[in-house]
C-alpha cells in the first residue's frame, strides 16, 4: 500500500457518525498528514438544495476534534482542483460512489497531470447521513 505525504478529503459531516470516522481513519492510514475540507452551509445548499442539520461552525469543530485529522479547512467550492492549488496535497480520498462518474473521470485526468492520485474508499455498510435523516423524519 502506497503511503502519501499529504492527503485531502471533503465532506458535509452532518450528524457525524461511524461512517465518517471510518473514512477519516482509512484516509489517515494512507498519508502522513490528512487535511479535511468541511462543506460550508452555502456549498451544501448549492448542490443538495437543503441545509445541514448541524451548523457549519459545529461540524468543523467536530471534525477538528477527530484524532485522524491534522488540519481542517472550509470547503467553499465543490471544485477539488481549486483546493489543490491552495493545499498542494498528493492524494485525494473520496467515497467510491463517485468512481467512474464523468466528474471524477475528469478529476482523475486533471490530477494525474500534476501527480495527484485519487483513492476511492468504500462507505461503511448500513450507515449514512441520509439514512439517519430518514429515520428522524419517520419518528
Amino acid at each position: 500500500m502506497k503511503r502519501y505525504k499529504i492527503g485531502y478529503t471533503t465532506g458535509v459531516f452532518d450528524m457525524f457518525h461511524i461512517g465518517h470516522l471510518n473514512i477519516l481513519r482509512r484516509a489517515k492510514e494512507r498519508c502522513d498528514e490528512l487535511i479535511v475540507g468541511v462543506s460550508t452551509d452555502e456549498v451544501v445548499w448549492s448542490y443538495k438544495n437543503k441545509m445541514p442539520i448541524i451548523p457549519f461552525e459545529n461540524r468543523i469543530e467536530i471534525v477538528r476534534g477527530c484524532r485522524y485529522v491534522d488540519k481542517v479547512v472550509p470547503q467553499k467550492t465543490m471544485d477539488k482542483f481549486e483546493a489543490w492549488k491552495e493545499l498542494r496535497f498528493d492524494v485525494m480520498f473520496h467515497g467510491s460512489e463517485w468512481k467512474g462518474t464523468y466528474l471524477y473521470n475528469e478529476y482523475e485526468k486533471k490530477f494525474a497531470e500534476v501527480g495527484v492520485d485519487i483513492i476511492f474508499l468504500e462507505p461503511t455498510a448500513g450507515i449514512s447521513s441520509s439514512i439517519i435523516r430518514g429515520k428522524l423524519e419517520i419518528e
